[in-house]
Order: structure tokens, then C-alpha cells, then sequence
């Protein structure tokens, strides 16, 4: 039977509480709304973080030796909240400043759960690969920051402010911020979300809005045209989908001008939430990325798969999640003997015990430690993403089933219902 015809129920067991933590991540962002356009300020300020510059054209030559930010006074050190003064957190350096930018950007969960109503309440797209990063356009530049901090590219563009031209026009506050992708092959910025727009902030504006506006705002900047003089990267949106059977095949096998790194899925309602969020998600498999089961520096699919979690103080092991799942215990005379701390970062292989579910919940790990991970990484890894890569290696979550999942949920909405008897 061919994929599209498939109308049988999509019913898989219980893994997680994903689908519950939508609910109240949807119920949450009604409830409490924070002061975005401060949110906003204050990562543009973070990001740029220049001396001011005379309104004299960008030469090439300056464009990409940009030094990192000096580092914060010892008595600062340390400071590192979600609250940090703009001072403060555009000095930030190493560890600290890897930290306060990658909880800066929306960061999807991995697809373990397919969500209910999702023909009706998501949008997908094909996500680019390459390099996530952060983009600040203000006082005639522009910045891009990876999520461990570090400056990509200084450079001029088109977007508002972006560049020191004669015609350049708005205040200091009028900036721009975008969720972006760099395609290194293409030089190209690949748009997936607008945060903020010529000051006004967006970050309480649904998916539905934010992506109106991406694409209406941005080809009227000419910021999608060709690199020039003033415009170093060509910018560029993506195709995004409503959610049905039509939009998920054309996302998953339409052509795209970049190369795929698996789909993306947006709540239509979600506001543009920092940190780990259920409301967006990845999903890949091998024909729509090159990497779905996670390999090692040489590109070797590990012939174990391979966890990174934070110690705790009470030597518990975590993921990044908020409250993150604890995956085991460490002694305490093993954490002593090896030199750990509190807040290390660790790794670990799920050896032949594997994981073992309850009810949907993890009971236990089987783990084996590894060792200490690189210093450049900045979280643990998600749940989502610990079971995804387990589904990967035993019961896949398959394109069909996500097919089939949208079908049953059309024939559910399009079956008469039974009229009502009046006594």
C-alpha cells in the first residue's frame, strides 16, 4: 500500500510525557508574560557588544577579524543569570558566555512522540544544515554568534541597520534579531524564525505571526539579493508548510537549494520560547539527513550510543531538561578518585542493559562511563534526544508513521459525528 493511502490508527507505546509538556508549555505562555521587548534589548546589546565606528563603508579586511569580548573582572565572574545586566553580559567570556547565548536561542526537542492534531496546529519545513546561529543587525552592522558565543561573521548586510551606507536610516533601537542557519557551501544565512523586527520584539508573537512576517519583511529589505558591496551574505527564507499529508512530502522530498539535516516542526500558537521547548521539534531519518544515528569525530556510526550528562551535587546524572531526568548515580569515592565536579559535563555508552521503561518513564540506565566531554560543550543532551537516538537503533519512528498519523487524525475530524437527542 502506498504511503499516501495509509489510514490505519498510528499508536506507538508510551515513551515520555512530550505530548502533556505541550499542553503546559501552551497553558504556561498565556499565563505568564514576560517583558520581551527588554528580552529583546538585551541580546542585541550582547551580541554587537562593538566600540562605535565611523559611518565609513565596512572594508573586507575588517569584516571577520573581530575579537572576542574581554573578560569579566574577577569579582563578576560568575554573575551568569537570565537576568544579566547588558554590561555584564557582553564581557562574558569562555564557559559563561557559551552558556548565556545558547540559552538565548528557541532549541527544538527531538520527535518521540507524534503530537496530537498535528495537521491542524503545526507547520514543517526541511531544515538546513550547517551552523545555528544568532543574528543582530543595528548601527550599521551585523553579527552573527554561534550558540557557544563565538562570533561567525562580522559583516555589512541589507537587513535594517545593517550596514553603514549614506541612505542608512533608524536609531540605535532599531534593531534586528534572527534564528538563523549558516550553509557554508552557499554562503548563505538561511532564515528559520524572526525574534525581533526594527525594535518591535516578537518573542510573544505565535509561530504563525513570526512567520508572516519573516517573509513578508524580509525580501522588501533586498536583504535575499545577491552579496555586494554593502551586503556580504545573501539571506534567505525557507519554505515552510502546513502540516498535512501535501506539506510534510513536500518537505520531506521536495527539492530545497541547501542540503537537508532532517524537518523541523513548529506549533502554530508557540511564542518563541529560550531554552529546550516540546512546541518545536526535529525528526530525521537517513533519507532526509546525513546524520541520524550519531557518529563519532571520524564520521563512524559508534557501535554503542553514547550519552552526555551533567553531574549533580548530590552525584546524581542529568539531562539538560528543566527538571531534567536522571539517567543514574555516581559514588562518591569514584567522583573523588576521578577528579569530578559538581556540573561537569560526562559521557557515557548505554552498554548491553540498555533502558529500561516503566509507564512511559525511564527506570533505569545501563550506563558505562567514558570520561569528561570537550570544554566547548555547553548542555547535557535533552531526554528527547537520548530516545531518539535509542529509537533509531531499535523501533524507529518512520515517515510513514508520521503519514499515517495525519490521516487518521483527518479521517477523525471529517467523521460525522452523532446527533444529539432532545428529551
Amino acid at each position: 500500500m502506498a504511503p499516501h493511502d495509509l489510514r490505519r490508527p498510528f499508536k506507538r507505546p508510551a515513551i515520555s510525557d512530550q505530548q502533556r509538556r505541550r499542553e503546559l508549555s501552551l497553558l504556561r505562555q498565556t499565563q505568564h508574560r514576560r517583558d520581551a521587548q527588554l528580552q529583546a534589548r538585551c541580546l542585541a546589546s550582547s551580541v554587537l557588544s562593538l566600540p562605535s565606528r565611523t559611518s565609513e563603508p565596512v572594508s573586507d579586511a575588517e569584516i571577520e577579524l573581530v575579537p572576542e569580548p574581554e573578560s569579566l573582572p574577577e569579582q563578576e565572574s560568575g554573575a551568569l543569570t537570565k537576568d544579566l545586566d547588558v554590561r555584564q553580559a557582553s564581557r562574558l567570556k569562555g564557559a559563561e558566555a557559551r552558556k548565556w547565548f545558547a540559552e538565548q536561542l528557541m532549541l527544538p526537542e527531538w520527535m518521540i512522540d507524534v503530537p496530537d492534531r498535528l495537521s491542524h496546529d503545526w507547520y514543517v519545513f526541511a531544515r538546513p544544515a550547517g551552523k545555528r546561529c544568532i543574528i543582530v543587525s543595528s548601527n550599521g552592522t551585523t553579527i552573527s554568534r554561534l550558540r557557544n558565543g563565538s562570533i561567525l561573521h562580522h559583516f555589512p548586510s541589507a537587513l535594517p541597520c545593517g550596514a553603514r551606507t549614506r541612505d542608512v536610516s533608524g536609531s540605535a533601537q532599531s534593531y534586528c534579531i534572527l534564528d538563523c542557519i549558516f550553509h557554508e557551501s552557499d554562503q548563505t544565512y538561511y532564515v528559520i524564525d524572526m525574534v525581533c523586527w526594527r525594535g518591535y520584539s516578537l518573542y510573544d508573537c505565535t509561530a504563525e505571526f513570526r512567520f508572516f512576517w519573516l517573509n513578508s519583511k524580509l525580501e522588501e529589505t533586498g536583504a535575499c539579493g545577491p552579496p555586494s558591496h554593502y551586503h556580504k551574505f545573501r539571506f534567505s527564507p525557507v519554505s515552510i508548510y502546513n502540516c498535512d499529508q501535501s506539506g510534510l512530502l513536500a518537505s520531506y522530498t521536495g527539492a530545497v537549494p541547501y542540503v537537508k539535516d532532517g524537518l523541523l516542526f513548529y506549533n502554530k500558537h508557540a511564542h518563541y520560547q529560550t531554552g529546550n521547548t516540546p512546541l518545536t521539534l526535529v525528526w530525521k531519518d537517513e533519507n532526509c539527513s546525513q546524520y541520524v544515528i550519531d557518529t563519532d569525530s571520524k564520521g563512524q556510526v559508534l557501535s554503542q550510543q553514547q550519552v552526555v550528562l551533567e553531574l549533580r551535587d548530590d552525584g546524581k546524572l542529568s539531562t539538560s531538561d528543566d527538571p531534567g531526568v536522571i539517567f543514574g548515580c555516581l559514588d562518591g569515592e569514584f567522583i573523588q578518585m576521578s577528579g569530578l565536579h559538581s556540573c561537569d559535563l560526562l559521557k557515557f555508552a548505554i552498554s548491553d542493559g540498555g533502558l529500561t521503561l516503566v509507564d512511559g518513564k525511564l527506570e533505569k540506565a545501563d550506563l558505562h562511563y567514558l570520561g569528561k566531554v570537550n570544554r566547548a560543550r555547553v548542555f547535557a543532551d535533552s531526554y528527547s534526544k537520548v530516545m531518539f537516538q535509542h529509537m533509531v537503533r531499535h523501533t524507529p519512528l518512520k515517515f510513514e508513521d508520521l503519514l499515517a498519523s495525519i490521516n487518521f487524525s483527518d479521517d477523525q475530524e471529517n467523521k460525522p459525528r452523532d446527533s444529539e437527542m432532545v428529551g
